[in-house]
């Protein structure tokens, strides 16, 4: 059996957490009490002698970026990528002066909102924060200041809220009338609209005022896109239809950093030139950056062989580096991106183990001695298990020994709940909402993901790590949300295939309702768990704004891969195209 091959890239990793036993301590408490370590009483199934018969198979394509063709991807030569450094510091320095110059406060805000949109600022997180600070520090003033600009003042709001500082929805109280309605006067400014809408979905629980904008601004803007009264100039139609599609709130970054970048160098003048020179060049320079840590990973995936051995799993090496991409895309997380995508490739493989391939006799083998750690326990699975289990066992030791075990959060969690969902199958049960629910939040793996980012966050202290506690509750709502997006995604197939129900399903036979109400209902439930997202982006932690943003984004990329069906279980489609914009085909300067 072939063990790592990218050493380089993940030694760091292995030293991430020292041995203290404090730390080991506050985990382990928080974990025993809030995890699943419950005591499985399992009914025995009968034994066949037609195993291969009871096989099921999820009918995955095989896999499309094979090690051949990853290897073969070309970047940018080095001397070219060193004449993109040269240039792009000079953009970030005349960058940073734009920032720092005196502005009306308006420009300062659409300045702000364009780094972001355009994926370069990161790059100026202090002098952003600084901006914002000065302005969340004189808000009435500025409110003031900003008078009847509705588009200003949502820019204010969503800046402010998304970034972490509180700001309260009376802010959008003198755009309504009297009795309380958003006053007819809004109903000419369009992009002030627009940028209402946006604003209106970092609602928290109890925002009515925020709920009444989103209405309102939504109904204004299908109006005018109806009617033809929005300008084609300067790309506004199109970003209003972009807009009215999916909200910027729960769009993928790094896709709506392309998306943005080509709509603007389409139309959009209130761009600075300057800003979109800088944005391409530096988009084409973190892409090369992607591929060498897509070709260290391909060559770490394609050495292990397991796609070989076990065809029977869905083979998404590519998908899954894009699934960590999606948690984190700033250039100095690789080591969050390296090791969530091999933990993918595993939770992956054991899914599908739980799910199609193993019989309930074999998954309860499986899960103990996952459970129990020990290398000892192979002797009695299954040849495919021992497979499994011992590549699992490596990468563990090898590349998160320190994340994954000293800390107490371990892989026999995950592999404990899977096998409930398989006794549930196995039985013919179709378990009640809570139930589902309480098991189904972990089954879809924010928090081995969650937790595993946290740990290698760069900055992580004792003090941060006493700190994580405070993050289950907001860890379960992530979680619950992935799932409903995943849910709401893969039911279908699922079920054709031969699996538990899925939370529409449980749904329906709960509730005694049609698919149809039963998804327009969990539609409503999702909106509830993106508003306690919402809530978390006040948080003040030692990691907060590194954690606030894997625990967002975990939402986000759930959402890119399963909104319109199975994006990852059938990611020759829409899945296929976003992976060679984002990571394989450079934007054209």
């Amino acid at each position: 059996m072939a063990t790592c091959q990218a050493k380089s890239i993940c030694a760091p990793m292995i030293s991430v957490l020292p041995r203290r036993p404090m730390m080991v301590a506050v985990v382990k408490q928080y974990y025993g009490r809030q995890m699943f370590r419950r005591t499985l009483q399992v009914r025995s199934c009968s034994a066949t002698s037609h195993v291969a018969a009871l096989r099921r198979s999820g009918n995955y394509h095989p896999n499309i970026w094979t090690d051949e063709h990853v290897q073969s991807l070309s970047g940018t030569s080095t001397v070219q990528q060193e004449e993109k450094r040269e240039r792009i510091n000079v953009l970030k320095e005349q960058t940073r002066n734009l920032i720092r110059e005196k502005q009306r406060v308006a420009e300062q805000l659409q300045l702000i909102d364009h780094l972001q949109q355009l994926g370069v600022a990161y790059h100026f997180k202090d002098e952003i924060a600084d901006v914002l600070s000065r302005l969340h520090a004189s808000l009435d003033h500025v409110s003031s200041e900003l008078k009847d600009d509705l588009h200003a003042t949502s820019l204010l709001f969503r800046l402010l809220r998304a970034n972490g500082l509180s700001v309260s929805q009376d802010l959008f109280e003198r755009f309504r009338d009297e009795k309380e309605n958003f006053e007819a006067r809004c109903e000419n400014q369009i992009r002030g609209l627009l940028s209402l809408y946006e604003a209106s979905y970092l609602e928290k629980e109890g925002e009515t005022l925020l709920k009444e904008a989103m209405d309102f601004a939504t109904e204004q803007l299908k109006g005018f896109m109806e009617e033809g009264s929005v300008p084609e100039a300067g790309g506004l139609r199109e970003q209003v239809a972009h807009a009215l599609q999916l909200p910027l709130n729960w769009r993928l970054e790094r896709v709506q950093h392309r998306w943005f970048i080509e709509a603007c160098s389409s139309g959009d003048d209130t761009v600075n030139p300057l800003l979109l020179e800088f944005a391409k060049l530096d988009f084409n320079l973190v892409q090369d950056m992607y591929k060498s840590e897509l070709k260290e990973l391909s060559t770490w995936w394609s050495g292990l062989g397991l796609s070989e051995k076990l065809p029977f799993f869905r083979d998404r090496l590519t998908e899954n580096y894009l699934w960590a991409l999606g948690l984190t895309y700033e250039p100095d997380n690789l080591r969050c991106r390296i090791i969530e995508t091999k933990a993918i490739c595993f939770i992956t493989l054991i899914d599908d183990i739980y799910d199609v391939y193993g019989t309930l006799d074999e998954l309860q083998l499986f899960t103990d001695a996952v459970d129990r750690w020990d290398l000892t326990a192979m002797g009695k699975l299954p040849e495919y298990m021992k497979l499994s289990f011992f590549a699992l066992f490596n990468m563990v030791h090898e590349e998160g020994y320190r994340v994954m075990k000293e800390t107490g959060l371990d892989w026999g969690d995950q592999c404990k709940s899977y096998f409930e969902e398989a006794k549930w199958f196995h039985h013919g049960q179709t378990p009640i909402l809570k139930e589902y629910l309480e098991n189904a939040w972990v089954t879809v793996s924010g928090p081995v993901l969650l937790f595993n980012a946290y740990c290698v966050g760069k900055d992580l202290t004792e003090e941060a790590l006493k700190s994580f506690p405070s993050y289950h509750e907001i860890t379960r709502s992530a979680s619950t949300l992935a799932r409903l997006y995943d849910d709401m995604g893969t039911s279908t197939d699922e079920l054709e295939r031969g699996d538990v129900p899925k939370y529409v399903q449980c749904y329906m036979h709960e509730k005694g309702v049609s698919e149809e109400v039963a998804r327009r209902e969990i539609r409503e439930l999702m909106r509830k768990y993106w508003r306690e997202l919402n809530a978390s982006l006040s948080w003040d932690s030692p990691l907060e704004e590194y954690v606030k943003n894997v625990i967002i984004n975990s939402s986000r990329i759930s959402q890119f891969f399963y909104q319109d069906g199975d994006g990852y279980g059938k990611s020759d489609g829409e899945t296929k195209s976003q992976i060679i914009s984002l990571l394989f085909e450079p934007i054209q300067i």
